[in-house]
């Protein structure tokens, strides 16, 4: 006896419902990936949200304390609430001293700079020992179709915000796009040690980790 199409469209929503409550369940657990480096040390995260939470000893650092912004409405849409700002600052001018902080953490945040060298260095001077990021891959998000960002570019684009010509990172606007791959290129470029990467990552699914030792 054949399916009824009633049927086959429920049979066909199962892998798609299965990947929705892993996708669930991933933001909401702990990520192992994350507690292996990071667990019981203290850190800063960068650009913090309530909707992707790392249960880590952190302060939440971000450019502005604004409960109505773009990004802290998205977060109340998703759960009903945003997560306090503990410290305004911009992200590659961070108020701390010299390795102040074990770790600083950011997730879906670097593509939003459009210097993320500048940043990036900025968090090897805070970090003792680790920076762990979460990084969305093109092919995985609405970038897809877009290449990755050329080292190149990123370059000059560092020299023009040192220049003091560069922009601030915008709203959703991705400034730059990276696989696991160019990521880590990039990091080796500028002297950054790469510990560690897991891609696809196992948090959201959509992006990959990469885990710099300072």
């Amino acid at each position: 006896m054949g399916l009824t199409s009633t049927a086959k469209r429920g049979i066909e929503r199962v892998p798609a419902l299965a990947r929705l409550a892993r996708r669930t369940r991933n933001r909401w657990s702990r990520y192992g990936f994350a507690d292996a480096y990071l667990r019981g040390l203290h850190g800063i995260e960068i650009g913090g949200s309530a909707h992707n939470p790392f249960r880590l000893n952190t302060i939440n650092v971000d450019r502005d304390d604004a409960m109505d912004s773009v990004y802290k409405r998205e977060e109340i849409a998703m759960v009903g609430r945003a997560l306090p700002v503990d410290v305004v600052a911009n992200g590659t001018q961070l108020p701390f001293e010299d390795k102040s902080w074990d770790f600083v953490l950011a997730s879906h945040v670097i593509e939003h700079f459009f210097d993320p060298i500048g940043a990036l260095l900025e968090w090897q001077r805070v970090a003792r020992r680790f920076i762990f990021l979460v990084v969305p891959h093109p092919d995985r998000t609405f970038d897809r179709g877009r290449p990755p960002t050329s080292l190149d570019e990123l370059q000059e684009r560092h020299r023009m915000a040192l220049a003091g010509e560069g922009e601030e990172e915008l709203g959703h606007r991705h400034f730059s796009r990276w696989t696991c791959e160019n990521f880590v290129a990039m990091c080796d470029a500028i002297g950054l040690g790469v510990v560690a990467t897991e891609d696809p990552d196992r948090k959201r699914g959509n992006g990959f980790a990469v885990v710099i030792e300072t």
